[in-house]
């Protein structure tokens, strides 16, 4: 008789767009490329300089969007600054039934599609600016959007930072590598508990720690909202 597979991770991380959570989901992919695989999403917006398709999005015009939705071909898909972004439940589900953790970069409401259709399986992550004045200048800096585009995306950040109480884990992005380790503590622990183990090649009762001191985060986040 065959041992049955563990269902794999479902890891989904938002935030404002400019709070880092593509740098930070994406160093996670690289370090643990063998058990975590990227979510590529489908969207209507336009292909940025240096993106490819098929490894950052299935870029994919109106019609085509719409043709899937009819379909019924998505987990979860909405407006996001006036363009429609969207994750494909087939290969999600066969990923997860097949022991592969997934990783998400999307919005809340994105995250709340996918925790919903998985609840189970979703270890949801929200990733917090040290500011709104460093929101703002890395929107700016990043130069890869209209000026239109950056000044709805700063309108629209108060109202996606209401969101994270949504998320049971919550890091500050003021450091990129303090960041970074408590991302990779929530997503190990998670994935092999809190007790260190011989099989596993992690302090994961010192990752365990570093996950509950982030909790101050939760905090930092009202403070950003002026609560």
């Amino acid at each position: 008789m065959m041992a049955s597979v563990t269902r794999g991770v479902l890891v989904i991380v938002s935030s404002p767009s400019g709070a880092g959570k593509t740098t930070l989901t994406r160093r996670l992919l690289a370090e643990h490329r063998d058990n975590l695989e990227f979510s590529v999403s489908y969207t209507t917006r336009k292909m940025r300089p240096g993106e490819v398709d098929g490894r950052d999005y299935h870029f994919v015009s109106p019609e085509r969007f719409e043709e899937m939705v009819r379909a019924h071909e998505f987990a979860e898909h909405a407006f996001v600054h006036t363009n429609r972004y969207g994750t494909a439940q087939a290969a999600v589900e066969a990923a997860l039934a097949g022991g592969k953790d997934m990783i998400f970069d999307v919005d809340w409401q994105g995250g709340q599609a996918l925790s919903a259709r998985w609840p189970e399986d979703s270890l949801k992550i929200f990733i917090l600016p040290p500011d709104l004045a460093t929101l703002a200048n890395r929107l700016r800096t990043r130069a890869t959007d209209d000026p239109e585009v950056i000044q709805r995306r700063l309108h629209n950040a108060l109202g996606e930072l209401e969101h994270f109480e949504e998320y049971p884990h919550v890091i500050v992005n003021d450091d990129l590598e303090r960041a970074y380790a408590v991302l990779r503590a929530i997503y190990l622990t998670r994935k092999y508990g809190k007790v260190d183990r011989p099989d596993v090649p992690y302090p994961l009762a010192e990752m365990a720690k570093l996950v509950e001191v982030n909790d101050a985060a939760k905090a930092h986040a009202g403070r950003l909202l002026g609560r």
